[in-house]
């Protein structure tokens, strides 16, 4: 009989994020800037065993006072898939203890990703596939441990052409901070107009660089790519302990044929090198080279730098109550027609 999950809460600096991939999702920095919009977040530490670790479970109120639980890039588990959800049912009976009384489901969003094959794990009813995954399950990551030029060979010589021409078009790359956001912000509106997305307010990304300020190991960098006077595209970089993560892009609609996206992805790889971290994650992407997905055109893009794609099985859903998550669940898979497919019709 595997022995008793045992949890309990604890001081937020002392999550220890037990995974390098996406760590900054179960860190004290992470949990002061969701708490800043809307969630409550918790530390929690747990122990089986030998096996012990930290949790940083958000928790989002609804109306009638019930809510649900949500935990970011956690548990990392080595575990079989009946294994592992043998240890999920006993932690998440152990967490409702923790949770607000009205709280009627968890969902889980671990790190552990597969390489090639896209699969998903095989649990029972236990766990079900939520409507809806939090954080992108597909992304490409670039292996930096050998440096700038080794990566070189590995792109798609697409991509190293128009680095190349980004250069000869004179697209310069400056690496800024909260100074030039508004800057930033204003592409991100034209994005999002052109994209059809949802359009955080300004002062979500304002939070997070100055939340990072105090942050020993972390830090954000807005790199922005100019052309004469034009500024023409902007990233949001993420740099915490070995890992680089692009987080947020933005772009105008004027010269676009210069490439600055590349540009940006350049100089960002190279300061992830000098800063000495192991991986560069390019943070979400389409599954498979389908040309016909909505967003084919990011994947070519994010593949040609020549990382390696990875999987994970996205969010996962325990539930406390059949009824209230049930019903949730259809509202939640109404809204995500909504976005991902009338909104962009029209």
């Amino acid at each position: 009989m595997a022995e008793r999950v045992i949890a309990e809460r604890c001081p937020l600096p002392a999550l220890q994020a037990d995974s390098l991939y996406n760590g900054f999702l179960q860190t004290p920095f992470w949990a002061r800037q969701k708490e800043a919009f809307g969630w409550k977040a918790e530390a929690v530490k747990w122990r089986q065993g030998e096996e012990r670790g930290t949790l940083l479970v958000l928790i989002k109120k609804l109306p009638l006072g019930l809510g649900f639980a949500y935990i970011p890039a956690a548990p990392s588990l080595e575990l079989g898939t009946e294994d592992r959800e043998a240890f999920l049912d006993a932690l998440s009976r152990e967490l409702r203890g923790i949770l607000p009384l009205g709280c009627f489901f968890i969902r889980y969003d671990m790190p552990d990703f597969s390489v090639g094959e896209d699969t998903l794990p095989d649990f029972s009813e236990l766990l079900k596939k939520a409507p809806m995954d939090i954080q992108p399950p597909d992304t490409v990551v670039l292996n930096l441990k050998d440096g700038y030029e080794a990566l070189l060979p590995r792109m798609h010589k697409k991509t190293r052409y128009n680095i190349r021409l980004s250069e000869k078009k004179a697209v310069r790359v400056e690496a800024a901070g909260v100074e030039k956001l508004t800057d930033w912000y204003e592409l991100n509106r034209i994005t999002t107009l052109r994209d059809k997305i949802a359009l955080r307010p300004y002062g979500y990304y304002e939070r997070l660089f100055k939340e990072l300020k105090a942050e020993p190991e972390a830090r954000l960098t807005l790199y922005l790519a100019y052309h004469e006077e034009d500024l023409l595209a902007g990233i949001i970089v993420l740099f915490n302990k070995k890992e680089a993560i692009y987080l947020y892009g933005a772009s105008s609609n004027v010269k676009r044929n210069f490439m600055p996206a590349y540009a940006l992805q350049a100089r960002a790889i190279q300061d992830a090198v000098e800063a000495g971290c192991e991986e560069y994650d390019l943070y979400g992407c389409p599954p498979s080279a389908d040309p016909d997905h909505p967003m084919a055109g990011l994947y070519r893009f994010k593949t040609g730098f020549g990382g390696e794609l990875r999987h994970r099985s996205g969010a996962w859903d325990y539930s406390y109550s059949k009824l209230f998550y049930t019903l949730y669940t259809l509202l939640e898979a109404g809204r995500r027609w909504y976005h991902q497919s009338w909104k962009k019709r029209h």
